[in-house]
C-alpha cells in the first residue's frame, strides 16, 4: 500500500502530457509500439522505482531485467546521500561564500564578501576587467552574473549587487585554451563525483564534462548546455547530450568542433584535486565537484551535496547497456 501511494504521489508531480511525451521519445528512439512502451514504463516505475524520464535516459526500452537492476535510481541516490552526508554540514556546500572560504586552497582565484563594505570591493575591482557576482545559494547557473567593468560606476554597481543579494564577487576563471575549443564563450566544467569509502579512501565514481551552447556564459544543462561521460583517462568517447534540444552531438552545433576523441587537459590532476578536497570535511562523504581547467591546472568551482545519478547513466554513454550501481558500490567499499 505504501509503494502504491508513493507511485501515485510521484506520478501526480509530472503532468500526463510530459509522461506521454517521454513515451513518444522512447518510441522515436526504439521504434517500439507506444502501447508496449507505455505498459513497460508503468511496470518499471513500480518494479525499479524509476521515473518516466529516467526510463528514457537509461534506455530501458532496449534492455531486460538483469541489466535494469544495474542502474542507480533516485531512491538509491537519496538513500546514499542520507547515509554518507550529515545534514548539519550541508551549508558547507550550499553557501557559496562558506564553500570558498573552506576550500580556498583549491580555488586558484580571489574572491570577496561584499557585505564587508564598499572599500574592499573598490580594491577588488582595480586590476580586473570582469568578474562573476553570485548569490550565495543559487544553483544551475541561476543567480550568477558576469560583470564587465568597463564604463561601470563602481559605487552604483556595488549598490545594485547588494540589493540583488549577490554578495560573492569572484575573480573570473581563465580557461585552458584546449577547453576553449569545446566552447569559448563559457567555462566548460567537469563534474567529478567522489565517495569517501568506509575505509576512509576518497574514490572517484564518475566524471562528466559539460560544454556551453555558445549562446550564453555558462555551461549548465539547465541553461542549454550539453554533457557527456568521460573515459578513465579523461577522453570523450561518446556524443554530448543536450536536455533542452533532446539531441546528441558528435560536434558542437555552432562551432563544428569535434567532440569524439577530445581529451581533457590535466584530467588526472583534476581527479586528484577532488579526492583531496573530499577529505576536508568528514561529515560530507558523497560530493559532486564542479571543476574548471586553467592553463596552470584544475580549480574547484563549487561542490554539490546531492550529486546526480541520472546524467552519468545516460544509455548512449554505455555500450554494454549497464548502469553504474556497481561503480557506486565499489567506491563505498574500497
Amino acid at each position: 500500500m505504501g509503494k502504491l501511494k508513493t507511485f501515485f504521489s510521484r506520478f501526480s508531480l509530472s503532468t500526463v502530457k510530459r509522461f506521454f511525451h517521454n513515451v513518444n521519445l522512447a518510441h522515436k528512439e526504439s521504434g517500439k509500439s507506444r502501447i508496449i512502451l507505455f505498459v513497460d514504463m508503468v511496470y518499471c516505475m513500480f518494479t525499479y522505482w524509476i521515473g518516466h524520464m529516467d526510463y528514457v535516459t537509461f534506455g530501458f526500452a532496449y534492455i531486460g531485467k538483469e541489466k535494469r537492476k544495474t542502474f542507480m535510481t533516485m531512491d538509491d541516490n537519496i538513500a546514499l546521500v542520507r547515509r554518507l552526508n550529515d545534514r548539519s554540514a550541508y551549508s558547507l556546500l550550499d553557501d557559496k561564500m562558506l564553500f570558498n572560504k573552506t576550500f580556498r586552497q583549491y580555488l586558484g582565484r580571489t574572491f570577496i564578501d561584499l557585505r564587508d563594505g564598499i572599500d574592499g570591493f573598490r580594491q577588488f575591482c582595480l586590476d580586473k576587467t570582469c568578474f562573476f557576482a553570485k548569490q550565495l545559494q543559487s544553483f544551475g547557473g541561476l543567480g550568477v552574473e558576469k560583470i564587465r567593468l568597463e564604463g561601470q560606476d563602481i559605487d552604483a554597481l556595488y549598490a545594485r549587487l547588494m540589493e540583488n543579494k549577490m554578495y560573492l564577487a569572484e575573480e573570473a576563471i581563465v580557461q585552458h585554451p584546449t577547453m576553449d575549443l569545446l566552447c569559448d564563450k563559457s567555462v566548460n566544467t567537469l563534474r567529478i563525483t567522489t565517495i569517501v569509502s568506509d575505509r576512509g579512501n576518497a574514490n572517484c565514481v564518475y566524471a562528466l564534462v559539460r560544454a556551453g551552447n555558445g549562446k550564453n556564459d555558462v555551461d549548465n544543462v539547465t541553461s542549454g548546455g550539453m554533457y557527456t561521460l568521460l573515459s578513465a583517462d579523461g577522453t570523450i568517447t561518446h556524443p554530448m547530450f543536450c536536455d533542452k534540444a533532446m539531441a546528441y552531438y558528435t560536434q558542437h552545433p555552432l562551432s563544428g568542433q569535434p567532440f569524439i576523441g577530445f581529451r581533457i587537459p590535466f584530467f588526472r590532476e583534476a581527479v586528484e584535486l577532488c579526492q583531496q578536497a573530499a577529505l576536508v570535511e568528514p561529515k560530507m562523504r558523497y560530493i559532486g565537484w564542479d571543476v574548471a581547467i586553467t592553463p596552470a591546472g584544475p580549480v574547484l568551482v563549487e561542490g554539490n551535496n546531492l550529486p546526480g545519478y541520472d546524467m552519468c547513466q545516460n544509455h548512449r554513454f554505455h555500450d554494454d547497456g549497464c548502469g553504474l550501481k556497481a561503480a557506486f558500490e565499489r567506491a563505498i567499499n574500497n
